[in-house]
C-alpha cells in the first residue's frame, strides 16, 4: 500500500476537506500524540513517517519512527506493549496526529509506566536552579 498525499496548496481543502493531505518536517517525519480509548490517559508522544502511517493504516497496530535508532518501530513488537488502533485522526492543518489506540502488555513506557507522561513540572511559581520534577505515577 501506498499512501497519496493530496496537494496542499489549496488550503481551504487541507482544512475542510475529507482528503489525507499530511505535512511531514523537513525529516519527513510528523508528530503523533498516543491516548488510551478507555482513560483518555495521554501515552506517549512519538513521531512517523510516510510509511509507519501506512502500516499503521494497513495492520490497525501503532507503527512509529524511532529517531533515535533511526528505524521504523512497531510498538509491542519485543515488549508485547501492542497498540491496537482505535481512531486515528489528523489536526486541521494536517500537520499532526492522534492515535486512539487499545493498550496491550501492561503500560505504554518502556521504563515500566502505563504513561510515558509520569512526571510533572512545577507551574506558577519561580525556579531558580535546576527544575525539580514531580513523580505523578507509579509503576
Amino acid at each position: 500500500m501506498a499512501i497519496q498525499n493530496a496537494d496542499r496548496s489549496d488550503r481551504a481543502a487541507v482544512e475542510n476537506g475529507l482528503t489525507l493531505a499530511l505535512k511531514y518536517d523537513e525529516r519527513g517525519l510528523i508528530p503523533v500524540v498516543t491516548t488510551d480509548a478507555a482513560s483518555g490517559t495521554v501515552l506517549m508522544q512519538a513521531w512517523m513517517n510516510e510509511e509507519a502511517v501506512e502500516r499503521t493504516i494497513a495492520t490497525g497496530e501503532a507503527h512509529y519512527w524511532s529517531r533515535s535508532r533511526g528505524e521504523l518501530w512497531h510498538k509491542g513488537a519485543t515488549s508485547g506493549q501492542i497498540q491496537r488502533v482505535i481512531d486515528f485522526r489528523t489536526d486541521c492543518d494536517q500537520d499532526s496526529l492522534w492515535l486512539v489506540v487499545e493498550q496491550a502488555g501492561g503500560g505504554c513506557c518502556h521504563v515500566g509506566y502505563e504513561s510515558c507522561f509520569y512526571r510533572a513540572l512545577p507551574v506558577g511559581e519561580a525556579v531558580d536552579g535546576p527544575v525539580p520534577l514531580t513523580q505523578k505515577l507509579t509503576k
